[in-house]
């Protein structure tokens, strides 16, 4: 397997009264494979993972695989702030048919770089399922150093790592690694476009919740070179990516696929958009309509 285009980190619905709402999860899969999207997360930080209750987490991924049906990778979320905990998490995982397992650096308890080592050479020779590293600083305390994903790459277990800081310098380090066995993946949807045009496989996006279509093309582009042309859409697109950070992921998000009749909330402590964001909310729906629209007229 070789993740690489528009890998979407999807949503969790739920209903009015907080429960999950599978018929609306169908319909968000549904809508990202008739997108075009490349991979599918579940249960990952923007899926609200923590919030789950096991037997959800099992529904979620379940149908997720008998949904998808092979047509495109389905990734589960399954990193844990322990080692043992992960494993199973991953086991679990892969008992429910997952194809890959997105493992984020542990949360809150900061492992030294030789603890992120033994971390996930343990969880990739456990074997469940292969491994993509995760690393987003600002959300778990710990950061997994370009090094040390050097030092981790040429498992036969490790694919790929979705990369969350924004930065070109470490962009390019980890692109020097890109191998035929190993992705790098754009974990930062502002600097998705930079990132594929430097020589990344794709990115592990937020936004491709509400304009999956776009990001298809995005992704196309720019790995395909296309400056000019990936530039121009990165621009339309970046009130909508910058939308995505007007409150904590997945408040923004959530709020737009509540406008496309998929989900009606978040789990405390998560609220739903402050009311002063509103307004900017309901512009935003009309932009992704407008751009998955104008995509599906081109492809047309």
């Amino acid at each position: 397997m070789r993740l690489s285009g528009s890998i979407t980190a999807l949503a969790t619905p739920f209903d009015a009264d907080g429960e999950l709402d599978l018929a609306a999860w169908r319909r968000l899969l549904e809508l990202q494979l008739a997108a075009g999207t490349q991979a599918l997360v579940v249960a990952g930080s923007t899926g609200e993972a923590a919030a789950l209750l096991d037997a959800e987490y099992d529904a979620l991924l379940r149908s997720a695989v008998e949904i998808v049906a092979g047509r495109v990778p389905v990734i589960a979320g399954t990193g844990l702030s322990n080692t043992a905990k992960t494993i199973e998490s991953t086991r679990r995982a892969g008992s429910l048919g997952a194809d890959a397992a997105l493992v984020v650096t542990p949360p809150y308890v900061r492992p030294t770089q030789a603890g992120l080592l033994a971390h996930y050479r343990a969880v990739a020779d456990d074997g469940a399922l292969p491994v993509v590293l995760y690393n987003v600083p600002g959300r778990t305390g710990c950061d997994l150093l370009p090094d040390t994903v050097a030092a981790l790459c040429g498992h036969p277990r490790i694919i790929g790592v979705k990369e969350a800081v924004a930065e070109p310098g470490r962009m390019a380090a980890l692109v020097a690694l890109r191998a035929e066995g190993f992705s790098i993946l754009s974990g930062d949807d502002p600097t998705a476009c930079a990132a594929m045009l430097s020589g990344a496989d794709g990115v592990v996006s937020v936004a491709s919740n509400v304009v999956p279509r776009a990001f298809r093309r995005l992704c196309d582009l720019a790995r395909a070179g296309r400056v000019e042309q990936a530039r121009a859409l990165e621009a339309q697109l970046l009130p909508i990516i910058g939308f995505m950070g007007i409150e904590p992921n997945p408040v923004p998000v959530k709020a737009l696929l509540q406008r496309q009749g998929i989900g009606h909330g978040l789990r405390r402590p998560l609220l739903t958009l402050s009311t002063q964001h509103q307004d900017e909310a309901q512009r935003m729906a009309a932009a992704c309509h407008h751009m998955e629209s104008a995509c599906a007229d081109s492809a047309g």
